[in-house]
C-alpha cells in the first residue's frame, strides 16, 4: 500500500511527536507500505520518511519549487518531484496514494487533510482518510467536527467518513482492513 501522510515540517514542542512518527515510518515499513509526502527531511516530515527508508521500503515526496530550500527537501528518498504549484504538490501526493494520514501539525496538515476528506465526501474518491488522534492531538477539531454537524452545516453521518485512531498499530490495521491489495 502507498500512504501519503500529512504532517508538520516541524517537531512541535514534544519528543512523543518526533517518536510518534519514527514509529509511523517504522511499521510502514515492517508491514511493507511505502510513503508518500511533501519531501522535506526536517520535522515530523523528515522522522517518518527516515524510518520508511531505513525499513528498506520507497520513499516518494512532491515539493513545489519554491519550498525545497525552505522545507529542505530530504536528499536520500527514493524521488522527489520537484513541481511548479501546491496544487501540483497536492495532487502529486494524492494521486497515487492508496490512503492518507495525518500525524500532528499545523494549518498545512489541516488543509491537506480537509482537502482529501472532501474529495472522499464528494465521491472524487473512495481512499480512506484517517487521523492518528495521538494524545488527543485533534481532540478540539473533532469537538468543532461534531459542532458542524450539530448546527447543520455537515452531514450528520460526517465523522463516519473519517477513521480516528489514537495508536499507529490501530491505524494501520484499519487502513489494511479497508485497502485490499
Amino acid at each position: 500500500m502507498q500512504i501519503t501522510v500529512y504532517c508538520g515540517s516541524k517537531s512541535g514542542h514534544s519528543a512523543e511527536y518526533v517518536e510518534l512518527a519514527t514509529s509511523l515510518g517504522q511499521q510502514m515499513a515492517l508491514r511493507e507500505h511505502d510513503l508518500i509526502y511533501g519531501g522535506a527531511n526536517i520535522g515530523l516530515m523528515g522522522a517518518v520518511a527516515d524510518a520508511v527508508l531505513a525499513g528498506g521500503r520507497r520513499v516518494l515526496g512532491v515539493m513545489p519549487k519554491a519550498l525545497v530550500d525552505r522545507e529542505v527537501a530530504h536528499p536520500g528518498i527514493t524521488e522527489l518531484q520537484v513541481v511548479d504549484t501546491m496544487h501540483e504538490r497536492k495532487a502529486g501526493m494524492a494521486d497515487p496514494a492508496d490512503a492518507f494520514v495525518a500525524l500532528p501539525g499545523g494549518p498545512g496538515t489541516m488543509e491537506e487533510l480537509f482537502e482529501v476528506w472532501t474529495w472522499q465526501m464528494l465521491g472524487y474518491h473512495h481512499k480512506p482518510v484517517a487521523i492518528l488522534n495521538h494524545d488527543g492531538y485533534y481532540d478540539p477539531l473533532l469537538t468543532m467536527i461534531t459542532r458542524m454537524t450539530d448546527q447543520g452545516f455537515a452531514w450528520a453521518d460526517l465523522t463516519t467518513t473519517l477513521i480516528i485512531e489514537s495508536t499507529v498499530e490501530g491505524l494501520l490495521d484499519t487502513l489494511e482492513s479497508r485497502v485490499k491489495p
